[in-house]
């Protein structure tokens, strides 16, 4: 991977987050201190974006109580689907439920699991850290260096997992579709809806396609963060009783 300065000093700075962390934790968890930092790491990640993740969620209840209204205009403009889009925007617009703001944690996220990649990838001024190790696979081990029993029951536990809160999250994606009567913002009615439809709830296994070629270090970050999702969807996105109005 080429040099590239920002980017190598962000990743130095996670390094030395990353090494204190192992350093501290190395009293309580032997050997598997680096994967418990990677842990710890995520987790903080995860709280630095929590307040956007709690617009989201109060986002999401806003356009699930606009649910009759979208349905109203998906009939009433049903054979103009542009109007139906300008519509269902100021719509969202005028209720402060932004179909944008949904996307804003995850897109955070990438730089942080771009530079736990290159961190386990390439060492980037820290090579010790490839060969700390996790139930005996290194951390910076990928699939494709080859396959013996450790590397098999590692990667075969955490892509399990991963491929679990895929599907968890694609069946929560289409609960939200049929509450709030949109995909990704968009009508769940008009062209391009049944593709979005069959696309959307997809996207989270596109995390086990991710797990398969990085390497061991990322996809502790990967099921991480995505057990996270999982516990504020449980937690967060509970029904709320009835006349409760979350500002």
């Amino acid at each position: 991977m080429l040099a590239f300065a920002p980017l190598h000093a962000v990743t130095s700075a996670a390094a030395t987050v990353v090494t204190w962390l192992a350093d501290t934790l190395a009293p309580l968890t032997g050997g598997a201190a680096t994967a418990a930092a990677i842990v710890l790491f995520t987790v903080g990640v995860r709280l630095l974006i929590s307040p956007l993740t709690l617009a989201q969620v109060r986002g999401e209840r806003r356009r699930a109580a606009l649910a009759p209204e979208v349905r109203d205009l998906q009939r009433r403009y049903a054979d103009d689907p542009a109007r139906m889009q300008s519509e269902l925007f100021a719509l969202y617009r005028r209720a402060g439920a932004s179909p944008v703001a949904g996307c804003l944690p995850a897109l955070l996220q990438a730089p942080f699991f771009l530079v736990m990649y290159r961190l386990f990838a390439t060492g980037d001024g820290h090579p010790h850290l490839l060969d700390e190790k996790f139930a005996g696979v290194p951390l910076g081990w990928h699939l494709g260096d080859g396959l013996t029993g450790p590397v098999v029951a590692v990667f075969g536990v955490l892509l399990a997992a991963l491929l679990v809160l895929a599907w968890w999250s694609a069946r929560r994606a289409r609960r939200a579709a049929a509450a709030t009567g949109t995909i990704a913002g968009a009508p769940t009615e008009g062209p391009g809806a049944a593709v979005l439809g069959w696309l959307v709830p997809l996207l989270p296994f596109t995390t086990v396609l991710v797990g398969l070629v990085v390497p061991l270090a990322a996809v502790l970050y990967l099921v991480t963060t995505t057990a996270w999702t999982a516990l504020e969807q449980a937690v967060l996105r509970r029904p709320q009783p009835e006349g409760i109005d979350e500002r």
